[in-house]
């Protein structure tokens, strides 16, 4: 918890600090990469870089946690903190880098606000900085010891490739050597790294789509953005026989087997997290109450909607609603026109997990609380900043 010292000065300047941390935090980069070249290298994104995008995710975890430390003295964000260091610990982050990333970052804080920064104010956020980084330092050592290895990255090697929905495509891979490999649970991801063509690697996250719970197989499905740097390489370039990096699955959005009603909610390529889930529901026999909802463009671009339809199939109290923009409506997918609206699907005791682009998840998750699901009851997947629910 924040000091009683540091509790006022916190309480007085956030409105101010984040407010400011969007403007500052471009400066903490330019200043960490310009130190550190080698962070680009198999760690930073530099598309999330050039978009913005890094940097909202560092002021909002920044910003939610202080905010929440005025809000509830006395505890931290724990769901922030483990979608934070699960994040982390798929990357490879260790606690050597935080005493880095905090140098760089009040350097860009003190050039930034300079003699509004007093030494009261800086040692208060000072403060804040090292209550946030300590306790995601615990919670990764704990991923990293969950492990069946200790490597941040294996060698995998591509061995099926299954075009699925529109511009989107699954990736089979099976180990390329002997170590040992972390049986992954539904609704995890890993880290996929790989060399562009100036040869520098970049990383991204992908959920598991499927064969779950193997020791010997990983599959992703990632969808083509012609504007991105890494996914028309994978789309493109990537060939059965190739070998590339896989990081150990991470990820708390994991899916029971048993308990109450269950409600997932996704939309486009989203549906990665629910495809393996009731794929893993349906093999395990699962006799839970499952709401399945999910909202494309059109039928066609429903990526993975031949292995969803058949594990729903094969749950005795599964049920499907559809929204598509355009196009068809079958009736078979109970599918209706326009965006999803799920007050309908959501018994009291629901359990509902989201996935899908930021404005759906924000909307259905909104519609959720107004049913009366209480937030933490409400599970989601965001690879991005998520500062609304700071709200």
């Amino acid at each position: 918890m924040l000091s009683t010292k540091s509790f006022p000065v916190i309480e007085a300047t956030l409105p101010i600090i984040a407010e400011r941390i969007s403007s500052i935090t471009p400066n903490f980069y330019n200043r960490l990469f310009a130190a550190h070249p080698e962070l680009l290298d198999g760690i930073f994104s530099r598309s999330n870089q050039k978009n913005g995008t890094q940097q909202q995710a560092l002021a909002g975890s920044i910003a939610v946690f202080a905010t929440y430390l005025v809000k509830h003295p006395g505890v931290t964000p724990e769901t922030m903190l483990a979608r934070v260091a699960h994040k982390h610990t798929s990357l490879g982050v260790v606690e050597e880098q935080y005493p880095i990333v905090y140098k760089h970052l009040f350097d860009a804080i003190a050039e930034d606000l300079g003699d509004a920064l007093t030494p009261e104010i800086a040692e208060a956020w000072t403060e804040v900085y090292w209550l946030m980084a300590h306790a995601l330092i615990k919670i990764e050592k704990g991923l990293y010891a969950q492990q069946a290895n200790a490597e941040i990255y294996t060698p995998w090697k591509l061995v099926e490739r299954t075009e699925t929905g529109v511009d989107s495509v699954s990736f089979s891979f099976e180990p390329a050597d002997d170590t040992p490999a972390t049986v992954a649970k539904p609704g995890q991801f890993v880290s996929v790294r790989m060399p562009m063509a100036d040869g520098v690697r970049q990383v991204r996250q992908y959920t598991l789509s499927g064969d779950i719970e193997q020791t010997n197989r990983r599959t992703i499905t990632v969808k083509l953005d012609v504007n991105g740097e890494f996914s028309p390489v994978i789309h493109n370039d990537l060939k059965l026989g190739d070998v590339l990096e896989l990081s150990n699955p991470y990820g708390d959005l994991v899916i029971d087997e048993e308990g109450a009603p269950l409600v997932i909610a996704t939309a486009g390529i989203g549906c990665t997290p629910s495809a393996a889930a009731l794929q893993t529901l349906a093999a395990r026999g699962s006799n839970r109450k499952v709401t399945v909802l999910h909202a494309d463009q059109e039928v066609g671009a429903w990526p993975l909607r031949e292995q969803m339809l058949d594990s729903i199939a094969k749950l005795p109290q599964a049920t499907l609603g559809t929204w598509f923009e355009r196009g068809e409506l079958p009736e078979e997918l109970n599918a209706k026109a326009g965006y999803m609206d799920l007050t309908d699907a959501l018994a009291e005791d629901a359990e509902v997990y989201l996935c899908g682009p930021l404005p759906f998840m924000h909307a259905v998750r909104s519609q959720a609380l107004e049913a009366g699901i209480p937030a933490e009851r409400i599970h989601y997947e965001v690879f991005g900043p998520d500062v609304w629910l700071a709200a």
